[in-house]
């Protein structure tokens, strides 16, 4: 019998997946789309998930990333990495980094969707498989997730959306570049040579060139033709009752999201691949709602504190100038997520 089914070969599928056949498991991931997948993200990995990719033998290419640096107009702030570069890079190449290693260890990848999963006391079916234990890792609107019964329940926050497109043009900075407007922030990432990646994260549901208008000084930077196309997703925001129902566990996307603002999904998801196979190792899936929630604790406090700061009207347009007289302070913050 599999050890351990993992449904989705995104980037928190295959890291579960390596981390499952490095402690000698045998897993097999189930994947309908061929890669590598594209998505709608904003492609700069913080140094922890630079360290999380290394330890599982990923090296992936793009630029080092020296820190963040706000902006609304008139004022900026920066903070740098103290424990090293992170990285800007597709999210293409970091997918095919990432099935390139799990293939290297033996990983099967069947083209197939999950399907309906089945539970008995001690293996579960999906895919028409059989294994002892399911990793869900099917994304942010995550199937199973709903199946299962785990969906929280919406709440009365605006939903926010994310938009994604790339551009020609020699990167003009080292840093992940947050530009603030009344009601949106644009990151931008510098991912090659002569290509940024711009991602908008907005309450507003419009095209990406009538957001992307919010912000002047950035348009002026940009070629008038985009590289990429746009690429949507949303609404971020995914309450979730629990991550683990019997021998199901919930990883990535699928786990909960709070919002982009922070840009940790990458090294969440990591992190998460990890405990999950720990629990599953153990043979205690219980346990695993419990350290995701511990390992998750400061990042999903902080998101929530600086989304309740920018949807409220009055603090707002104050993020920047607060960031830019109070330096240490959001040193501080950056490296605390990083």
């Amino acid at each position: 019998m599999i050890d351990l089914l993992v449904a989705g070969g995104g980037p928190a599928g295959l890291a579960t997946a390596i981390h499952a056949a490095r402690a000698g498991l045998e897993v097999v991931v189930v994947e309908p789309r061929p890669g590598p997948v594209d998505k709608a993200c904003g492609e700069g990995l913080m140094p922890a998930a630079v360290g999380a990719l290394a330890d599982l033998g990923v090296h992936v290419g793009g630029l080092p990333l020296r820190g963040i640096r706000y902006l609304d107009g008139r004022r900026q702030a920066e903070a740098f990495f103290r424990t090293g570069p992170g990285r800007g890079v597709r999210r293409t190449e970091l997918h095919a980094a990432l099935a390139g290693r799990a293939a290297d260890l033996g990983v099967p990848v069947l083209p197939r969707k999950a399907g309906e999963v089945r539970q008995e006391s001690d293996r579960v079916h999906a895919a028409g498989l059989t294994a002892r234990y399911l990793a869900a890792a099917d994304g942010l609107h995550s199937p199973i997730r709903r199946a299962l019964g785990l969906t929280g329940p919406p709440d009365r926050a605006p939903a926010r959306y994310g938009l994604r497109r790339h551009f020609a043009v020699a990167p003009w900075t080292d840093c992940v570049e947050v530009h603030w407007s009344g009601r949106a922030e644009a990151y931008v990432t510098p991912v090659g040579p002569r290509l940024v990646g711009v991602a908008l994260l907005t309450c507003e549901r419009a095209p990406f060139d009538r957001q992307l208008a919010a912000f002047p000084r950035l348009a002026a930077r940009l070629p008038a033709v985009a590289a990429t196309p746009a690429r949507g997703a949303g609404p971020l925001r995914q309450p979730v009752r629990g991550r683990a129902l019997g021998r199901v566990l919930l990883v990535g996307d699928a786990a909960g999201y709070v919002d982009a603002l922070t840009g940790e999904g990458v090294s969440l998801a990591l992190r998460g691949a990890a405990h999950l196979v720990r629990c599953v190792l153990a043979d205690r899936p219980e346990e695993y709602d419990r350290a995701w929630r511990a390992m998750s604790r400061r990042h999903r406090a902080l998101t929530a504190g600086l989304l309740r700061v920018r949807a409220a009207p009055l603090l707002a347009g104050r993020i920047v100038p607060a960031a830019a007289r109070l330096p240490a302070v959001f040193g501080a913050v950056v490296n605390g997520l990083a």
